[in-house]
């Protein structure tokens, strides 16, 4: 895992999403490192009008939205 940054627009631990899962700016820290049950466990922060764009997890995803709304 990255340093943690004292940046107050960049949330500690993380590394700027990839293109081609987001659009606009999104903030991703892994949480869970190499998982045997191949469930993708990570902390994921939207900036304002930043999208996720359409992609599969092979063993599936779990959202847990702890602040403002999804579509």
């Amino acid at each position: 895992m990255s340093k943690p940054t004292n940046n107050p627009s960049t949330p500690a631990g993380t590394k700027r999403g990839p293109a081609e899962y987001f659009t606009g700016t999104a903030w991703v820290t892994m949480l869970a490192g190499e998982n045997p049950t191949d469930c993708t466990v990570g902390d994921v922060t939207f900036k304002p009008a930043a999208r996720n764009n359409w992609h599969r997890h092979p063993a599936g995803q779990l959202l847990v939205v702890t602040a403002s709304q999804g579509y």
